[in-house]
C-alpha cells in the first residue's frame, strides 16, 4: 500500500516544505480549529516513522525512478522502498498519461501530488517482506515490564469516577471481555482508545458518551454529552475497469500465481528476494477534475456548488460542517488540486471475470477521495459482543456518484491514448463494451464499487459545539483522561491512502501523552 500521498498546493513564492495553499488537506485540520495540525507537523513526524531505501539498479535500469532524498526519513521503524516487478505495466501507464498532458511528480512525498508517479510501499528490502506495526514497534518493544499484550480480549466501556470536577470526568480503568469473563484493568493515568473508526465510537457509546438519542436507544446512562460520536464518517471508495494486456510485451502479473506450479517457484524466489512475490501497486495518479475536459465535467462542478449551498441552508447543520463543505467546494474549484485518484493495478481485479490462463491484464481503480456523503457508526445495543451498525450513506449525495462516472470516462480515454491503446487487448474484460451509457456507467459503479477500508471521522477533532469528539491534544470533551488515537479522529478527509497517516496520528499523539506526563523541574 501507498504511503504519505497528500496534496499540497505549490507556493513559488516559499519553500517546498511550507503549508502551499488555505485549502491543502492537512492544513484543513488546522483550520477546522486544531492547531498545530498541519502539513508541516505531518511531514516532520512522517519522516520520523520511515526508513527509505532508494529503489535498486535493476529498477532504475528498466525505469527512471525519482525521490527526493531531503524529504525522506532514513531511521524511522518503518521500512520503505518502490517495489520493482511490475516496470512494464509502470511504463505504459505513465507514458499515456503524460501523453494526456498530466505532469510526471518527482517525488510525491513532498506533498503535491497533483500529477502522475511512483508510488513507495511499506516493504523491507532486505527480506521483501512486509514491514508494518507488529514488526516495527511491537516486536522490539515486546519485553518491556509495562507492556502485556492480551490477544483475544474485547474491550467493552471504560468506567469513570462517580463524580466530575471543572475539568470533567476522570476515567478509572477499562471494562474487558476474555474467554467469556468481564475484568476491569484500573488506569494509574490516563485511558488511550485506539480500536478503530468502527469501534472507538461504539465503546464511547456503550460508556455513556454521545448523542442523547443512541445512549436512551440502546439503555446506556448518558455521562457525558457528545452528539458528533459515531457521526462525520467520511470513506474513500473504489470501482475498477479491467483490460488484457497485449501478449506482445512481455509481462509478468501476479495473475500467474493462481497457477500453482508458478506460485510455488515464485515463493522459492522470494526466498532468495527474487521474483514476483516482491510486486506492490506503484503507478498512481491524481487528477483535477477539470483535467476530465467533458461537458459532463464543467456541469458537475455547477451541481456540486447547488448541493452545498443547499445543503449548508438546511435546519440545524452546524457551523463546523458548513466550514468542511466550504473546504470541500474550494478544493473542486482548485485547478492545482486532485480531485479522483487512478491507480494502475497489475493484474486482474474484476468482480465477474476470471483469468484465462497465461494471460496478464491491468485493472484501473478509479477512487472518490472527497465524499461528500457522510455516514454514521452507532451502538445498536448496550452488548459489546454485538458489532455496531455501519451506514456509510454510500451515494446519498447524487454528486459523489456522478464524480466516479467522470473518473470512469478518464479511464476510458486512456485507454483509447496511445501507448496504453496498442498494450492493451480490446474488448474491455469488465465492464465491457455494452457499457455505453451514463445510466450504464452508473449502475456498474454501484453495483461494482468497493470501500478501501479509509474511514474516518467517527470521533472527530473539531471544536465541542461544531460536533466535536476530542480536541487538538485528542483528549475526549468532557474527560479528564480519555484520548483517542486512531484514524477516527481526522475531521476531514484527505486525498490519500491513509496509513501512513494513521502513523502519523500515533506518533504526535506518543509526544502529546509524554509532554503531557513530563516532571515539571
Amino acid at each position: 500500500m501507498s504511503r504519505r500521498l497528500l496534496s499540497v498546493r505549490k507556493s513559488k513564492s516559499r519553500s517546498r516544505h511550507a503549508r502551499n495553499g488555505p485549502y491543502s488537506h492537512v492544513d484543513a485540520w488546522e483550520k477546522l480549529g486544531n492547531p498545530g495540525w498541519n502539513w508541516a507537523d505531518y511531514l516532520r513526524y512522517s519522516k520520523k516513522v520511515e526508513t527509505f531505501h532508494p529503489p535498486a539498479k535493476e529498477q532504475t535500469d528498466r525505469f527512471p525512478h525519482t525521490y527526493d532524498a531531503d524529504i525522506r526519513g532514513t531511521s524511522g521503524p518503518i521500512h520503505v522502498t518502490i517495489p520493482p516487478h511490475v516496470h512494464t505495466v509502470d511504463a505504459l501507464v505513465q507514458r499515456t498519461l503524460v501523453n494526456m498532458g498530466i505532469r510526471v511528480i518527482e517525488d510525491p512525498y513532498k506533498g503535491d501530488i497533483s500529477g502522475t508517479w511512483i508510488g513507495s510501499a511499506n516493504l523491507d528490502p532486505k527480506t521483501w517482506t512486509r514491514s508494518y506495526s507488529a514488526t516495527a514497534y511491537l516486536s522490539p518493544s515486546q519485553n518491556r515490564p509495562n507492556l502485556t499484550v492480551l490477544l483475544g480480549a474485547l474491550a467493552s466501556r471504560i468506567t469513570f469516577a462517580d463524580e466530575s470536577d471543572d475539568l470533567g470526568l476522570t476515567a478509572t480503568g477499562l471494562e474487558f471481555i476474555h474467554q467469556g469473563k468481564r475484568y476491569v484493568v484500573n488506569a494509574q493515568k490516563e485511558v488511550i482508545l485506539s480500536a478503530g473508526v468502527p469501534k472507538s465510537s461504539q465503546i464511547l457509546e456503550l460508556s455513556g458518551v454521545g448523542r442523547a438519542d443512541v445512549l436512551s436507544r440502546i439503555g446506556v446512562e448518558p455521562k457525558i454529552k457528545l452528539p458528533g460520536v459515531g457521526e462525520n464518517l467520511q470513506e474513500h471508495e473504489f470501482f475498477a475497469v479491467s483490460y488484457e494486456l497485449n501478449p506482445a510485451t512481455k509481462h509478468e502479473t501476479p495473475d500467474l500465481l493462481r497457477e500453482s506450479e508458478y506460485a510455488r517457484e515464485a515463493l522459492q524466489l522470494h526466498a532468495e528476494g527474487k521474483g514476483i512475490m516482491r510486486t506492490g501497486i506503484t503507478s498512481f495518479t491524481y487528477i483535477p477534475l477539470s483535467s476530465v475536459k467533458t461537458p459532463g465535467a464543467a456541469k458537475l462542478v455547477q451541481k456540486i456548488e447547488r448541493e452545498i449551498e443547499e445543503w449548508k441552508n438546511e435546519p440545524g447543520i452546524l457551523p463546523g460542517f458548513q466550514k468542511q463543505l466550504d473546504m470541500q467546494l474550494a478544493t473542486l474549484r482548485d485547478d492545482s488540486l486532485p480531485d479522483f485518484e487512478i491507480v494502475a493495478f497489475p493484474g486482474l481485479f474484476s468482480t465477474t471475470a476470471t483469468p484465462g490462463p497465461g494471460k496478464f491484464y491491468t485493472s484501473f481503480m478509479g477512487f472518490l477521495n472527497h465524499p461528500l456523503s457522510r455516514g454514521t457508526v452507532h451502538a445498536t445495543t448496550n452488548d459489546p459482543e454485538d458489532n455496531p451498525e455501519i451506514n456509510p450513506h454510500y451515494f446519498e449525495k447524487d454528486s459523489d456518484l456522478e464524480l466516479m462516472v467522470q473518473t470512469f470516462k478518464y479511464i476510458r480515454r486512456m485507454v483509447h491514448t496511445e501507448p496504453l491503446k496498442s498494450g492493451i487487448v480490446q474488448p474491455e474484460v469488465e465492464p465491457g463494451p455494452h457499457c455505453t451509457t451514463d445510466e450504464h456507467i452508473r449502475d456498474f459503479i454501484k453495483n461494482t464499487h468497493h470501500t478501501v477500508w479509509h474511514g474516518v471521522g467517527t470521533c472527530s477533532m473539531l471544536p465541542r459545539d461544531e460536533q466535536g469528539v476530542v480536541d487538538p491534544s485528542l483528549k475526549v470533551y468532557g474527560t479528564t483522561n480519555v484520548r483517542v488515537v486512531d484514524l477516527s479522529v481526522v475531521p476531514l478527509h484527505i486525498a490519500a491512502h491513509a496509513q501512513s497517516t494513521a502513523y502519523v496520528i500515533a506518533e504526535k499523539a506518543a509526544h502529546i501523552i509524554s509532554s503531557a506526563h513530563e516532571p515539571v523541574l
